[in-house]
């Protein structure tokens, strides 16, 4: 069975590619993949394969039956792109101003579309049930995760895996990590309400500016002062706004930022910490705050039996010339509601561009993968959902 869903798989792997660009060349953003999601459910359609549309907004799945009883197996891929305007020169570059697959969305799609065309396609050897989770606004908080599990997505299902192409390892490797793999990704907003004023009189005023300045450095003792060494941490500021004409004091400053944290201890004591800082340096310069702290998506935590599955997986699949524990990423991924529902794990595919020395990163203009990692990514997401089956008859 292996060797006839590797094959099926490299037979397609054109359909694949041509999928793949289809998809590249017509993004959508998040909350808004009206067509993405109506191509989606076609081709499952034209099969004959179970399809539902709208779960959870523009989420699709599709299920598709072993000809045995079996575990249920999901699989899930996202499909929406970014706001970000593309400078790749390709054939197959973005047709949509301002919006691009600069993640590898589009790869995803294309590698689970042609998975469950060939699982369909030798079902009568299959046992279970697998579903094909095609979710919908990854990339923007409170993602299509939290809606399609709440419309059902994961009714009847045992144990999900998922992939993501990661375009700064090379083709051919398979991370995988036991417990958390990708920070909670929280984002807060702080604003610093001063009293304006000439700038040749600051002795009259409260310099919202040097407030926010001050509280920027203090907010940096947060890691390295409040939480534990042995845990990691981040705390940026990416937003400074205070707008004013050259001789104005400013009255007020806002600092937007993000917080990313693998516990839900540390998660707790970074929102509550930052609190104390800002409440301190406001205090110290007579100015006063408003303080919201968003919490994004918890950390993606895999389990350590599926976790153990995939690697067996992975040794199985040819193309496959690496497999190694990964560095915890403080990036993060809804992917995590799956796993606080249900048994699962989530990996990372190589995906480096082989004519680069140095890949450009996710969410860049200039992103780009090698295709090829999606054949490896279909092979092994298609032989750990086997796998899975067979774990379920020893």
């Amino acid at each position: 069975m292996k060797e006839t869903l590797f094959n099926k798989l490299e037979s397609l792997f054109e359909d694949m590619v041509q999928i793949r660009r289809y998809l590249h060349q017509h993004p959508e953003l998040s909350f808004q993949e009206v067509q993405t999601a109506h191509y989606i459910k076609s081709f499952y359609d034209k099969l004959g394969i179970e399809v539902r549309g709208n779960v959870g907004g523009n989420g699709v799945v599709a299920k598709i039956y072993g000809s045995k009883p079996g575990k249920t197996v999901a699989l899930r891929a996202d499909f929406d792109a970014l706001p970000i305007q593309e400078e790749n020169n390709l054939p197959y570059k973005s047709l949509v101003p301002g919006v691009m697959h600069a993640c590898g969305h589009d790869g995803h799609t294309a590698t689970l579309l042609i998975l469950g065309k060939v699982l369909h396609e030798i079902r009568e050897n299959l046992s279970g049930t697998y579903v094909m989770i095609h979710q919908h606004a990854e990339e923007y908080a409170p993602g299509g995760a939290i809606s399609m599990i709440q419309d059902g997505c994961l009714d009847g299902v045992d144990v999900i895996f998922g992939t993501h192409l990661w375009a700064t390892v090379p083709t051919g490797t398979i991370q995988y990590r036991v417990g958390p793999i990708m920070a909670a990704a929280d984002r807060f907003e702080i604003a610093i309400k001063g009293e304006g004023g000439h700038g040749a009189q600051p002795h009259k005023t409260k310099d919202a500016i040097v407030a926010a300045s001050q509280l920027i450095m203090n907010l940096q003792q947060v890691v390295s002062r409040r939480v534990s060494p042995i845990d990691s941490a981040v705390v940026s500021v990416g937003s400074f706004m205070a707008e004013n004409a050259f001789n104005v004091i400013a009255d007020k400053a806002q600092l937007v930022g993000t917080a990313r944290t693998f516990t839900e201890e540390s998660r707790q004591l970074i929102e509550d910490e930052l609190e104390k800082v800002i409440k301190g340096t406001c205090y110290a310069n007579d100015c006063t705050y408003d303080y919201t702290y968003f919490r994004g998506y918890p950390a993606v935590v895999n389990h350590p039996v599926e976790t153990k599955l995939l690697i067996e997986s992975a040794t199985q699949v040819p193309d496959v010339t690496k497999i190694e524990e990964s560095e915890p990423e403080m990036a993060g991924e809804d992917f995590a509601y799956y796993l606080q529902h249900v048994k699962g794990t989530f990996f990372f595919t190589g995906a480096k561009p082989t004519d680069v020395q140095s890949p450009y990163p996710h969410h860049h203009p200039k992103f780009n993968f090698d295709e090829k990692a999606m054949l490896i990514a279909a092979k092994t997401l298609g032989i750990a959902a086997l796998n899975a089956q067979m774990k379920q008859e020893e």
